[in-house]
């Protein structure tokens, strides 16, 4: 199996759910308010290492208990910590609203805004070529760039997330082997509306592949060979969207390293992600390797 290597962002989570969202100077009384480990980057690389990868990531966190927490999450599952660093900053955190099974989300970047080079050097020192390098866009932009440029000098193959959504993030696309956004995303790199209309633009700007997640709709995967919808997987009542997307990333990433092809593994992720949606949380809902493999049976 080949090694995963991500750089990305650590948050703690705040989330509570409310019947609708609240006017100016409103107050409205919410329920199950839940603190628990999340950032884009961390629910990425602890998907991957429960699902079954080989995974070490880069990011900060503060000297806090939430800084704590993350940590302890993530090890849990068997990452790789050792180029998450401890800053002065606070750590990260996101306060999520969930609606109906959908969540609106407030980032407080925090920690997450100290990440530089000598992260990215550190992260890729014992990269090997093919390996896979994974980022999103919870971390500095230019920092963000920096790293997709160095793991693809390395001959890494590069996965970038382009969440949430960034205006400028388009010079990322010529070194991304594979873009992984959502339909909203899409539109802001490429100005397009229509879905394979996108995805083409961007493999004219260099990336080799691309996979739109379109939620209950499943995603679409498309390469210069051409198109393919992947149907989403339901194995229950959908109950919280706000880790999906990571989770569809992290099943992913894990069967590439693998050696299995785009289509196999996009449907793998499809998987992981519809039963993420079952329950609330981000990495707390995730499920383990074995749980998905039985699910299949």
């Amino acid at each position: 199996m080949k090694k995963i290597f991500l750089l990305g962002s650590l948050n703690c989570d705040l989330t509570i759910r409310a019947p609708y969202m609240p006017e100016k100077g409103e107050t409205l009384k919410g329920s199950d308010f839940l603190i628990t480990a999340g950032g884009k980057g961390a629910n990425q690389a602890y998907a991957c290492a429960a699902l079954g990868g080989n995974v070490k990531m880069a990011g900060a966190v503060g000297k806090d208990a939430f800084g704590d927490m993350l940590l302890n999450s993530l090890q849990s599952v068997g990452v790789d910590t050792s180029c998450i660093r401890r800053v002065e900053e606070n750590t990260g955190t996101a306060i999520i609203t969930v609606i109906d099974g959908d969540n609106r989300i407030i980032l407080s970047e925090g920690a997450n805004g100290v990440v530089g080079k000598a992260d990215i050097s550190a992260l890729l020192s014992d990269a090997k070529e093919g390996d896979i390098f994974v980022t999103q866009l919870e971390n500095p932009f230019p920092i963000v760039l920096y790293a997709l440029k160095t793991a693809k000098e390395k001959g890494l193959f590069t996965v970038f997330n382009p969440a949430p959504a960034y205006v400028g993030a388009e010079e990322a696309v010529a070194y991304s082997d594979l873009i992984l956004p959502n339909q909203k995303e899409l539109k802001l790199l490429t100005g397009k509306d229509g879905v394979s209309e996108g995805c083409n633009i961007l493999l004219q700007r260099g990336a080799k592949a691309v996979i739109v997640t379109l939620g209950e709709k499943g995603s679409f995967l498309c390469t210069k060979d051409g198109d393919q919808a992947i149907p989403p997987v339901n194995v229950g009542e959908v109950v919280d969207t706000t880790g999906a997307g990571d989770t569809f990333c992290g099943g992913l990433c894990v069967k590439l390293a693998e050696g299995e092809n785009l289509e196999v593994s996009a449907r793998f992720a499809s998987l992981c992600s519809g039963i993420a949606v079952t329950r609330r949380g981000a990495q707390i809902a995730v499920p383990k390797r074995e749980e998905v493999e039985k699910t299949v049976k």
